[in-house]
């Protein structure tokens, strides 16, 4: 792997110990869920540097898009009171 891949790879991984950190100490639940799903999404920007691209795709789909989407799905049927 090349030096520039190297650093890149380093960067996006500090970036999402941030994020992390973010969605842990934020006080809103939606921001939280956000930084959640910010977090898997650059994940598999990772994934794709380190030549993973079907591993890539499917964290991007699963884990940052249907995930963020069902924690949000969720939280509105909590916060709206419905009964089934």
């Amino acid at each position: 792997m090349s030096p520039i891949l190297t650093g890149m790879t380093v960067l996006l991984c500090l970036a999402m110990i941030v994020a992390a950190l973010a969605a842990i100490r934020v006080k809103s639940l939606p921001m939280a869920i956000l930084a959640g799903g910010l977090v898997s999404l650059i994940l598999s920007v990772v994934f794709l540097i380190l030549a993973a691209p079907d591993v890539a795709m499917t964290e991007a789909a699963i884990g940052s898009g249907l995930t963020t989407f069902l924690f949000f799905f969720v939280l509105s049927r909590m916060r709206g009171g419905e009964d089934d």
